[in-house]
This record gives C-alpha cells, structure tokens and sequence, in this order.
C-alpha cells in the first residue's frame, strides 16, 4: 500500500513498511520518552533499572503502568517484591540512567546517586524531578514483557524546570 503526501511543495510516495521487530524499533526511536528509573527493594531483594515505558492510567486513583522485559535480570525481584519507585530524571541523572540501563552491578548502580526509602520501601532518588513510590497491584504478559500496573502511594520530588527524554536513540534535555 502506497500513501502520498505533501512534502515541501511537492507530492511524495510515503513507503509502508511491514511491522518487523526492526521496523518497529525504528519507528519507536521516533516516540520521544521521559527517562525514568524503577526502583524496588524487598524480601526479595534491591533491584532498579532505566525505562521510558512508564505512562500514567488514571489519576482516580492515581495509578502507572511501568513495562519491563520478563527477561531483564531484575524482572524476578521486583515481580516478588510487589512494589517500585518511578523516579523521573532530569538532564543532570545522564550517567546514572546510563548506570541503570547497563549490565552494571547494583550495588554500583545505587551507589551513584542518593536514595531515601518511599512508604513501601522501594528506593527513592532524593534529586528525582517526581518520585512515585508504588504497589504493584497488577501484573500482564504481552509478547516478551510485563505491564505493570502501579497504583501509588505516594508522591514527592524537586519538580525542576528540565526534564529528560530519551528521543532517536540519545538522551536530550527538554524545558527550561
């Protein structure tokens, strides 16, 4: 199927690609994202990694959906301990979302930074422009992930002027 459009005057063949896991990466680098890190800590233990699949589902009562590959190494530790923080990071958290998104060791990766405990026990970040301190009331498989629903219990943060995104590959500051 061939749509036409407009481009610079002029009409243009827009081509329509099959969804592939490759194609589908590709467009998805065009959908710009907060840079958030999910943090927990529980019976089963501390665990945190950077994710951009956070959305809010409601505000009554406030609640997140975060996603996360069932194949991540901390998809085990944070399904047992029930709850997480989505930390919401500004420009200056580059490196630590960098920690967070790599095979670095998590003592490493919380060691980067400075944390507090939320009512449920899940880490914090004390410099975070919004920390949603959760429960995970909900949990579904889709394909290679789990969406996670998060109802919150609670809410703090600097709430600064810049944020971080994460758009075509690269992290980039937006706002102030």
């Amino acid at each position: 199927m061939i749509l036409e459009r407009d481009v610079a005057g002029g009409a243009a063949d827009l081509k329509v690609l099959p969804a592939t896991k490759e194609t589908f990466r590709n467009g998805m680098a065009k959908l710009g994202a907060a840079v958030t890190i999910v943090t927990s800590d529980g019976p089963a233990g501390l665990a945190g990694f950077t994710a951009t699949a956070v959305s809010s589902v409601t505000d009554e009562p406030p609640t997140l959906l975060v996603c996360l590959n069932r194949n991540a190494s901390v998809f085990p530790t944070i399904r047992a301990n029930a709850v997480v923080a989505v930390n919401i990071l500004a420009p200056h958290h580059v490196e630590l979302a960098n920690l967070f998104g790599g095979k670095t060791p998590l003592e490493a990766r919380f060691a980067g930074a400075n944390w507090q405990r939320g009512e449920t026990g899940a880490p914090l970040l004390t410099d975070a422009l919004a920390c949603f301190d959760c429960r995970i009331t909900q949990l579904f498989d889709v394909g290679t992930h789990a969406i996670l629903i998060c109802a919150v219990a609670g809410i703090s943060g600097e709430y600064g002027p810049a944020g971080l995104a994460y758009f075509d590959r690269a992290y980039h500051r937006v706002g102030g």
